[in-house]
């Protein structure tokens, strides 16, 4: 009897309790998840040019290094957003955590919109900003690992590759969406609206 058990929690048999509906409902949630982190993420460095002109003063190619490099800082904090929001998922569900991670993302994004320019501000816009981004990679790192342990918890034995494909399905996705939004706002807009404004609206979308 305890072996025929250990063999079934190992197999999975609580996966077999799960309707397939629900399974591909969990899939694409954490996918569509994931599509917004990057999209918020992605924007970033599709409207690099002009965030370099409004929040650091000038569009030369010396600050448009900067705001790429201020791009790369948020990488620094990933690891740490894994190293916290990993084990509170474990704790307390990685739904919430997952969640938690969408609206603090999103929030730094349309903060990050809503940002005053240099010349209103001063240096107090390059330091919010990087505040901002340290925040948003601080999210990610918590979403992704998180994301990845929630579809392969739900996934079949036999599919669970499968199904978290769809997570990079959902990066993909965000960066492609990102890029398909700033495209529409640069040929819409006149160069001069794009750098007054029309660059943050991405974000605040």
């Amino acid at each position: 009897m305890t072996t025929t058990g250990a063999q079934q929690t190992q197999d999975g048999p609580e996966h077999s309790e799960i309707p397939e509906a629900t399974v591909r409902k969990a899939v694409g949630a954490a996918a569509m998840g994931n599509l917004v982190e990057w999209f918020d993420y992605g924007i970033y460095s599709y409207v690099t040019v002009y965030i370099a002109a409004s929040i650091l003063g000038g569009d030369d190619s010396s600050n448009v290094g900067l705001v790429l490099a201020l791009f790369a800082v948020a990488y620094l904090v990933r690891p740490f957003g894994g190293i916290v929001l990993g084990p509170l998922g474990d704790r307390i569900g990685r739904k919430k955590v997952l969640a938690m991670t969408i609206v603090t993302m999103s929030g730094a994004s349309f903060l990050l919109g809503c940002l005053p320019t240099f010349s209103v501000a001063g240096w107090g816009a390059p330091v919010l900003l990087i505040l901002i981004r340290l925040v948003q990679g601080f999210a990610t790192g918590g979403e992704y690992g998180g994301a990845a342990a929630f579809i392969a918890e739900y996934a079949p034995d036999k599919k669970r590759g499968f199904y978290c494909s769809f997570l990079e399905f959902g990066t993909t996705g965000g960066f492609v969406l990102a890029a398909g939004m700033v495209t529409i706002l640069e040929v819409t807009l006149s160069d001069a609206a794009m750098h007054a404004w029309g660059w943050r609206i991405p974000f605040l979308v």
